[in-house]
C-alpha cells in the first residue's frame, strides 16, 4: 500500500531526508524510529499529502503523493504528532464538522463507527476541552479513520499518554491494523517490539537498518554480548580479552562477572575461550548476552553510526 523509492527532501541547506526506499502492504503495521530530527514526520508529511519531496517518488494506494495527492488524501488517515482539535466542540460536533469537510456520504453512519471503533461511545456529546489527553487522542484517531481510510499514518500517537492509556492505545492500533496499513512513528521502544510487525530505523535522514523487531535483535544482538565468569583472581582478565580479535569492549560487572561486546555478526567466543585458558585462568561460564530494542536502536542511532553490519541469512543460521 506505501511504496516509497529515493525520497529525498531538503528546507535549502539542510537536508531532512535522503534516498529513502522502503514499503509497506495492507495488513501490516511499520514502525519508524529515529532521535528528534531525524526525519520522521518529514516523511509521514510527505506520505500524507502535506508537502511535496524535492526528489524521489512515493505512491499510497497505489497513486502518487505529487501528481495524484487528491487521490492519496481520500485513501489517508493522519494523526498529526499535535492533534488539530477544538475544545468548544463536542467529539460528534467535531466528527460531524470533519465528515462535512471530506464530503462523506453516510455520514451520521460513518461517524458513529469510528466514535465506536475508538471507544467514544459514552463521551460522543463530551467537549473535546473536558476530555482527558488519551480520550482525545482517541477523538484525533476517529477523524482519522471517519473515511475508512487504506492506509493510517500515526505520528507519535501515545506521547503524553499514562501508561494504562498506551496499553490502551497500542490494543487499539493493533486491532485497527488487521485490515490497513498502519505506519507509526514512536520514541517508545517497547512500543515498537510490541505493535509493529516491521522496524524501520532512521537516523541523520537516512534508514540504518530494516526488519522485524524480532530479527533485529537476533541478527544484530547474536554474539555481540558475551557475559564471562572465571574462577579465582582475574587480575589482568581484561588485557587478555582485549587482545582477542573481534572484541570492542570489555566491562566489568557489580557482581565481578565481565560482559565483554564483540563486533556485531562476528562470534568470537572460541577465541576468547582459548586465550583464557592460555593466559591460565579457570573459565566457569560463558554466555550470549541478548541486546533489547533500546540497545540496538542506541547502538544504530550513535553520532556518526554508520551503516550496521547484519549478518546474511547463512552466517545468522550458521551463529544459531
Amino acid at each position: 500500500m506505501i511504496q516509497v523509492k529515493g525520497l529525498s527532501k531538503d528546507y535549502g541547506s539542510r537536508v531532512a531526508i535522503e534516498d529513502l526506499n522502503f514499503n509497506a502492504k495492507r495488513g501490516e503495521i511499520l514502525g519508524f524510529l529515529g532521535p528528534n530530527g531525524a526525519g520522521k514526520t518529514t516523511t509521514m508529511r510527505i506520505l500524507a499529502g502535506y508537502m511535496p519531496p524535492s526528489e524521489g517518488k512515493a505512491t499510497v494506494a497505489g497513486f502518487d503523493v505529487v501528481e495524484e495527492s487528491m487521490e492519496v488524501r481520500k485513501r489517508v488517515g493522519y494523526l498529526p504528532e499535535n492533534v488539530p482539535l477544538y475544545g468548544d466542540m463536542t467529539v460528534y460536533d467535531y466528527l460531524k464538522f470533519m465528515a462535512d469537510l471530506r464530503q462523506i456520504e453516510e455520514r451520521e453512519e460513518r461517524i458513529y463507527e469510528a466514535i465506536e471503533t475508538v471507544g467514544l461511545e459514552e463521551r460522543a456529546f463530551s467537549y473535546i476541552g473536558k476530555l482527558s489527553k488519551g480520550l482525545r487522542q482517541r477523538a484525533g484517531l476517529a477523524q482519522a479513520l471517519l473515511h475508512e481510510p487504506d492506509v493510517l499514518i500515526l505520528d507519535e500517537p501515545t506521547i503524553g499518554l499514562d501508561p494504562a492509556q498506551i496499553i490502551e492505545f497500542r490494543k487499539l492500533i493493533q486491532n485497527i491494523g488487521k485490515e490497513r496499513t498502519v505506519m507509526l512513528s514512536t520514541h517508545i521502544l517497547s512500543e515498537a517490539q510490541q505493535v509493529c510487525d516491521r522496524v524501520l530505523i532512521i537516523n541523520n535522514g537516512q534508514i540504518v537498518v530494516e526488519d522485524s523487531p524480532e530479527n533485529l535483535q537476533a541478527r544484530l544482538a547474536g554474539a555481540q554480548q558475551v557475559a564471562l565468569r572465571v574462577d579465582g583472581d582475574d587480575d589482568g582478565l581484561d588485557k587478555v580479552l582485549n587482545k582477542v580479535k573481534g572484541v570492542t569492549r570489555v566491562q566489568r560487572e557489580k557482581d565481578g562477572s565481565l560482559v565483554i561486546e564483540t563486533s556485531s555478526g562476528k562470534d568470537v567466543r572460541p577465541e576468547m575461550a582459548r586465550a583464557i585458558i592460555k593466559a591460565k585462568y579457570d573459565l566457569l561460564e560463558m554466555r550470549p548476552v541478548g541486546m533489547s530494542l533500546e540497545d540496538i536502536f542506541l547502538e544504530l542511532t550513535r553520532e556518526n553510526a554508520g551503516p550496521p553490519e547484519l549478518m546474511d541469512d547463512q552466517e545468522y543460521e550458521e551463529a544459531e
